[in-house]
């Protein structure tokens, strides 16, 4: 079994345990040779493998979370959880589903799914010990649904979900850092300072990637962001920005203060 039809298996399974050890184990073995990075790969009935709960529902279902009473604290550990667990899905993704890419691709996409997967692992722990689970709460698709947009179009797919998707937690993640410490959760706010520190380097790969598929099909990265974030209804961004964690993720200043 290649790598990428390795990544596509990870992709498949369901339990959480087991895609969080597959997806760090495919970092481990990594080799060029073993890629088979030319082959275009057939893409199975249903993905991704997910568990039978937690509920998926529309996003204007979930309620607000507080973390200020343990159950409130639970469910917004969870939410956060949740996205860690589609990142896992989404790295695996782009491993197996675009074909033809320089050896550095699968590389990148393979840290990341496993980097991904130490934070579900980081996030479930801590919930377990409130006494919750995964699964325990309803979330919601947000984040598979653009992938499941930009499946046929890497150049999307680089522009909509690790540049403007993931990239919302480097705004996100402070104020949520602030409230776990106001709600005496220290380790809620160490785990969030690794996964902030991690996903700096997650979207600087979606960054990189976009330039560089960009310049190789001669087009222009601002224009056709803009033009992509209307042709696949991407969410609209709103300040306030994370300028400087943007700025080590590999935005311009001039990207930011378009987004603003």
């Amino acid at each position: 079994m290649s790598l990428r039809e390795a990544a596509l298996r990870a992709l498949c399974t369901s339990e959480p345990s087991a895609k969080v050890a597959q997806a760090r184990e495919l970092l481990a073995r990594f080799d060029a040779a073993e890629l088979d990075a030319a082959r275009q790969l057939s893409e199975p009935a249903r993905l991704p493998g997910r568990p039978p709960r937690p509920r998926l529902v529309e996003p204007k279902q979930v309620p607000a979370r507080s973390p200020f009473t343990p159950e409130g604290r639970a469910a917004l550990l969870h939410a956060i959880a949740h996205i860690e667990f589609n990142a896992i899905n989404l790295a695996l993704d782009a491993v197996w589903r675009f074909a033809g890419m320089p050896v550095a691709f699968y590389r990148d996409w393979l840290q990341v799914a496993a980097e991904e997967a130490l934070h579900f692992s980081l996030l479930r722990e801590h919930l377990r010990s409130l006494g919750f689970d995964y699964g325990d709460f309803d979330a919601h698709d947000g984040l598979w649904l653009m992938a499941r947009r930009t499946a046929g179009d890497i150049v999307a797919r680089m522009a909509l979900v690790p540049r403007t998707l993931e990239a919302r937690g480097l705004d996100a993640t402070p104020p949520l850092q602030a409230k776990f410490a106001r709600a005496g959760d220290a380790r809620a706010v160490e785990i969030l300072g690794i996964i902030l520190r991690d996903e700096v380097g997650h979207v600087a790969i979606g960054n990189r990637w976009y330039r560089w598929l960009c310049e190789r099909h001669g087009l222009d990265p601002l224009a056709l962001y803009e033009q992509l974030t209307v042709q696949y209804e991407a969410p609209r961004l709103r300040p306030p920005f994370n300028r400087e964690a943007r700025l080590a993720a590999g935005f311009t200043e001039g990207e930011i203060d378009r987004l603003a």
